[in-house]
């Protein structure tokens, strides 16, 4: 509903040439749209005017409201929103600006009747009220020095006679200094104006049709396509060795050959130590590595169909072979040896049903509303029921174990070797910086021989947290830094939680005599935090094992040209270590834009001292000769084509230029409202000429697909990290 009341913070260059019947159309909508506002009385009061426009701050609201209420009747009719809305749309550059300008001339404004009897000029005072109304909407928190630095900065550059007071001509003139807020102003996208079927896009060619799809997913294509073409191979090969058993029962055993398949490939998809491996060999530009993760998905759901497929077709077996099987129900088929089906004293149909259970219970806790949703132990423990799975196919199965034997012998020696690492040595925990955002930054000695590459992870078991629970998360720390690991965990779930809340408990505790002496007999297994350097950073001693390393997809960055990368929220920490890597090695990149995005300003707090660090090594170089750019975005500020955020994001640009610093973050990059456009971002990147464009992103997967379509419209290879 806001969309309507919504449609004076800009215009669209487009309805300057619409047809008269589309004018119809688009006056039509807006009718039906304020009807459903005004509701009887047919006016817009101040209250329904502030529900429908859904802002922060009320200042705008009611600034607004007294611009459309050209009577001053304190409401809005339908001819006076129509008459604003043509304005803003058909009116001129100075209507538009003089709007705005009224918006900042809060002289003599009442709320109460909502009247504008503005003095003609903004004075410093005014424009502090505007840009401190500015932060609230955008959910940036400032210090009142620096509003006032902010207020001075836009102040002093707009008042160019030095009157002590802004006029409408001196607006003007400083608002044709950002040329994009005028560009904004005049042109910016508000489709909400149009009715829905104006809305449509024009029909595209599916995107998986494309020739760029198939050129960029050229590996995973053909792996499915291989893949497909074995288990149908398989599936009819077991149909006719057992075609002499009717329909559904060559169904279930060309199923039940498929399953053998397939259980064990599962496995092979997940065998972390050998898939690192081979990614240092040319295996990796043949077979989708990178994408192992996907591809066990995709082989345990067809683990599922095939299940089900199978149990379903030896039921309807039976009950067309009923006879066979006499005085016996379904029941005593399915959850009784008395059938004798199997060849390990006829449990084949009771071993059956448990293995149905068992792998839909395991698909449905592998779902991802299930592993996001902050319960990833139900994803971690109930995935540990795959030794079950193999053991009661084992069991189910006379010729499962054939399929099994190297791959499984293959899967016990990795584990062996990884408990082997992961006990070898004693490791520690020796700093703890609890950071913005829940954010737990850990510090473990590094092991003498640990050897790993940027972007590697490793699994982290912390016995003081949970015991027997390993949780895999990104090496944020670089090669290069020889002492220590950091690790950047982000309190999303129950153990990220619990670490949190372990660090943030005070250090003294009392401890009872009864427990003194299991206090002293465990105190080099947990120890306790034996200095305190801050509120939120302590020195400590804590027990944990780790293990790993386990190579990603961000590995190609050394053999790109010019790598972007995309971190969303805590999806910065794999590029944590790659940008201090890059710092120090030689490599064939030539170029890398860093791209972070993140919600609120807490949420940068936490790595600027790292990204100060890099604009530093390179603050001599020109902007176009830098090696590294940053790009940030803050998706809580307003867009600079937002009304309520020009004056702002003006007064940002003018003290970012005139201290060298953002004020929201306090680097030198300075930090973009709203979310990036990727079409212009990309269309950047590829007129740069730097080389082949690898793109690499870590975050939420809704903006991996948006930013994957982007890569394959413009021909660049795209990385997505997962584990």
């Amino acid at each position: 509903m806001y969309n309507i009341l919504d449609s004076y913070y800009c215009s669209i260059n487009m309805y300057v040439t619409m047809s008269l019947d589309e004018d119809a159309r688009w006056l039509e909508w807006v009718t039906k749209q304020f009807e459903s506002i005004a509701g009887d009385d047919k006016e817009i009061d101040l209250d329904e005017f502030k529900t429908a426009l859904k802002v922060k701050e009320s200042f705008f609201a009611e600034r607004f409201f007294a611009l459309f209420d050209s009577d001053g009747s304190s409401s809005i009719s339908l001819d006076e929103l129509l008459k604003a809305l043509d304005l803003l749309i058909h009116g001129n550059e100075t209507d538009k600006l003089n709007f705005l300008f009224q918006v900042y001339d809060v002289d003599d404004f009442r709320c109460t009747s909502c009247v504008l009897t503005g003095s003609g000029s903004i004075d410093p005072d005014e424009l502090r009220t505007v840009l401190k109304s500015c932060l609230r909407e955008s959910a940036i928190s400032l210090p009142e020095e620096k509003l006032d630095d902010l207020t001075l900065a836009l102040f002093e550059s707009a008042d160019k006679d030095n009157s002590g007071s802004i006029t409408f001509e001196e607006l003007k003139a400083e608002l044709e200094n950002f040329p994009e807020v005028m560009e904004n102003l005049t042109i910016s996208a508000a489709n909400w104006l149009k009715p829905p079927d104006l809305d449509q896009k024009k029909r595209q060619t599916p995107r998986y049709l494309t020739r760029a799809y198939w050129h960029n997913n050229s590996r995973k294509l053909l792996f499915l396509c291989v893949y497909a073409c074995l288990s149908l191979l398989l599936f009819i090969g077991a149909m006719l060795q057992h075609s002499h058993g009717g329909a559904w029962y060559m169904v279930a055993k060309g199923c039940g050959q498929c399953l053998n398949f397939n259980c064990t490939f599962v496995m092979v998809l997940m065998l972390r130590r050998c898939l690192t491996w081979l990614r240092a060999t040319w295996v990796v530009r043949i077979l989708p590595l990178d994408q192992n993760i996907l591809l066990h998905q995709i082989v345990g759901y067809a683990i599922l169909c095939y299940t089900l497929v199978h149990t379903t077709a030896h039921v309807f077996n039976f009950g067309i072979n009923l006879h066979l099987f006499k005085h016996m129900h379904l029941w005593e088929f399915l959850l009784t040896t008395r059938p004798g089906i199997g060849w390990v004293k006829g449990t084949a149909s009771v071993t059956g049903v448990v293995l149905q259970v068992v792998i839909c219970l395991m698909v449905l806790c592998s779902s991802t509303f299930v592993r996001r949703s902050g319960h990833f132990e139900v994803f971690y423990w109930s995935h540990l029921s795959y030794v079950w799975v193999w053991s009661l196919l084992m069991v189910h199965c006379a010729n499962f174990w054939k399929w099994f034997v190297v791959p499984g012998l293959v899967f016990l020696l990795e584990k062996i070797v990884g408990i082997a690492v992961s006990r070898m040595g004693s490791l520690y925990i020796v700093e703890v910086n609890l950071l913005p955002s829940k954010v737990t930054h850990l510090v473990i000695k590094r092991p003498q021989f640990f050897h790993f590459k940027p972007g590697d992870y490793i699994y982290i078991n912390i016995p003081v947290i949970a015991k027997y629970e390993w949780h895999p998360f990104t090496i944020s720390s670089a090669p290069e830094q020889s002492d220590s690991l950091w690790l950047h965990i982000r309190s999303m779930g129950q153990w990220t939680n619990r670490l949190y809340e372990y660090f943030r408990q005070p250090e003294s505790q009392t401890v009872s005599p009864k427990r003194l002496t299991t206090s002293l007999r465990n105190r080099r297994q947990v120890m306790k935090v034996s200095a305190k350097f801050g509120e939120n950073h302590r020195f400590c001693n804590i027990k944990c094992y780790i293990d790993g390393p386990y190579g990603t997809p961000t590995r190609q960055i050394f053999a790109s040209e010019h790598a972007v990368l995309i971190g969303a929220g805590i999806g910065i920490t794999p590029f944590a270590s790659i940008l201090q890597s890059i710092m120090y090695s030689e490599m064939k990149l030539r170029k890398v834009d860093f791209i972070w995005i993140n919600r609120d300003q807490k949420s940068f707090e936490w790595f600027v001292s790292l990204l100060t660090k890099l604009e530093m090594d390179q603050a001599d170089e020109e902007p176009e000769g830098r090696f590294l750019e940053m790009h940030m975005y803050m998706t809580s500020a307003l867009s600079k084509n937002d009304m309520k955020a020009i004056g702002l994001q003006m007064a940002l640009d003018l003290l970012a230029k005139k201290e060298k610093r953002d004020s929201i973050t306090g680097l030198r990059t300075r930090t973009q409202p709203g979310r990036p456009e990727w079409g212009k971002v990309f269309q950047k990147v590829s007129e740069e000429k730097k080389g082949k464009v690898h793109v690499f992103y870590c975050g939420a997967p809704a903006l991996a697909k948006v930013i994957k379509a982007q890569c394959e419209h413009f021909g660049f290879n795209f990385y997505k990290e997962n584990f």
